[in-house]
């Protein structure tokens, strides 16, 4: 069997796996979990005519909507109900939508991972790690929206990739379909301009290097240039990325600026035929007045808060479902309070949480791979070297560089961001973090070095063990009191 063809057995493979996994007791808790009380409630608003105010642009809660009217004419078997959402609905109904799509975001991190680097054992290890995270399962269980940011962020991305792979018309319509989903990822969530962001933080690093490959290239301040300094960073390997200077300004503009601000405006227009009291400049002052008095970002208006220097250390995960029951056999304890803490012996918990190793080691892969980059230009000054650009940098130093500026475009604009904010906000930088460890633990494999070879399985291993050892808190499966101390490795998990 070919490679080619154990590549897409594999894809197809992290699919099922990530599907089953979203998908098994989908239906279990009989409730509204967390902010299924806003989304899965404005989804179901669409549906009855009923206006309300919305905190964030609808896209998402219209997908959910979709879900609940599609869910409500297809029924599988006899699930329970509840009408807190506002109609008799069964849990299945507001969230197996969201399970879906959850689904294909390993496929889509895979595929992104597989064009900047044409490396399928890459693309199956980013696809793998991505399926093997908690955040991302919890948050594709149950009608929540930041699934929808990171899924049109990374079509956006994908799709603009796919487009510098190709010329002329071919070009043109991926490139409009990038702005298409960069147009959806804004219209889920504001942060998700962020992706948007990326991407010409891409394009300007292109063509600045193309600037300083020219101006090394003649005979300046820095003299000729040594050849041998810029030999390693040459390679015959082609990556879409080296054709980002292919694109001009009015390209840019007009495809990821123009086509994602006209698709971001139409998406609110069956929202504000709904709710007829704001117009489209008002209903952004409303928004942006209600985040901007929603309060510090301390324990003590949310005892979740949690900074975003906090998020990379998954300090201060949070609890999206927390109740107790005496033993197993009791029923799911979905509709009432707790019982008396010295009664719960049995604790079900739903943990928005990522998998701590592959979080941890993905860190440090971030951290490796920037220091990586940042060597390439401080090894030659400090050796006193000339400074040489080349306009054909290595394969693995574009990967850097999208992973890196990607990341860094992802986080650092909550440096600024005065509210409470939480760990899910972090869900669409971290989707970077999957792709710098499974570029790590790839170099590992492929070296020739059997120390380095053992430390990629190792590495591998344990995210896959830490994975299934955390699964109960993010499927909400009964644990004993116990246990579920064993898995809150520190008193802030908690």
């Amino acid at each position: 069997m070919t490679n080619k063809k154990w590549f897409q057995i594999g894809l197809v493979g992290i699919f099922l796996f990530s599907f089953a996994l979203r998908f098994w007791g989908l239906s279990r808790f009989n409730t509204l979990v967390f902010d299924e009380v806003y989304f899965a409630t404005f989804g179901n608003n669409y549906l009855i005519n009923k206006p309300f105010f919305n905190a964030h642009p609808p896209l998402s809660q219209y997908i959910i909507g979709i879900g609940i009217w599609l869910g409500s004419h297809f029924h599988f078997g006899q699930e329970p109900v509840n009408g807190l959402a506002g109609s008799l609905l069964s849990p299945w109904n507001y969230r197996w939508i969201n399970a879906l799509t959850g689904s294909f975001i390993p496929v889509v991190v895979a595929a992104i991972a597989y064009q900047i680097s044409h490396r399928r054992s890459f693309a199956l290890l980013a696809g793998l790690f991505t399926a093997c995270d908690g955040l991302f399962l919890v948050e594709s269980r149950y009608a929540l929206n930041n699934i929808y940011i990171v899924i049109f962020g990374l079509l956006g991305q994908w799709f603009l990739l796919l487009a510098l792979d190709n010329q002329k018309q071919r070009r043109a319509l991926w490139l409009i379909a990038s702005g298409i989903a960069f147009g959806a990822s804004t219209g889920t969530k504001w942060n998700g301009l962020w992706f948007l962001l990326g991407a010409y933080l891409l394009w300007i690093t292109a063509w600045l290097i193309r600037f300083l490959h020219s101006w090394t290239s003649q005979k300046s301040f820095f003299g000729s240039i040594d050849k041998t300094a810029i030999e390693p960073l040459l390679t015959k390997v082609q990556t879409p990325l080296q054709n980002l200077t292919q694109l001009n300004i009015f390209q840019m503009i007009s495809y990821l600026g123009i086509i994602p601000a006209i698709v971001y405006s139409l998406i609110w227009i069956p929202h504000l035929r709904l709710d007829t009291r704001y117009d489209f400049i008002e209903v952004h002052r409303q928004i942006l007045n209600f985040h901007l008095h929603m309060g510090g970002n301390s324990p003590a208006v949310h005892p979740y808060c949690a900074a975003w220097y906090k998020w990379p250390f998954m300090t201060r995960p949070m609890a999206y479902y927390y109740q107790t029951a005496r033993n197993f056999s009791d029923p799911l304890p979905v509709m009432g309070p707790n019982l008396p803490a010295a009664d719960g012996r049995v604790i079900y918990d739903v943990h928005a949480m990522g998998n701590p190793f592959l979080w941890w080691f993905g860190m440090a892969a971030m951290l490796f791979i920037a220091a990586m980059l940042l060597s390439k230009l401080v090894i030659p000054l400090w050796k006193k070297q000339r400074l040489a650009i080349s306009d054909h940098l290595a394969v693995d130093t574009w990967i850097a560089l999208y992973i890196v500026i990607n990341y860094a475009a992802n986080l650092l604009p909550w440096v600024k961001v005065t509210r409470c904010v939480f760990i899910y906000h972090y869900i669409c930088a971290v989707v970077f973090v999957f792709l710098a460890i499974a570029w790590f633990v790839d170099q590992c494999l492929r070296s020739y070095h059997r120390e380095l070879r053992a430390l990629g399985v190792t590495i591998s291993f344990m995210i896959l063990a830490a994975f299934i050892f955390w699964l109960p808190i993010y499927l909400g499966l009964p644990l004993t009191s116990e246990g579920y101390k064993l898995r809150m490795l520190f008193n802030s998990w908690i």
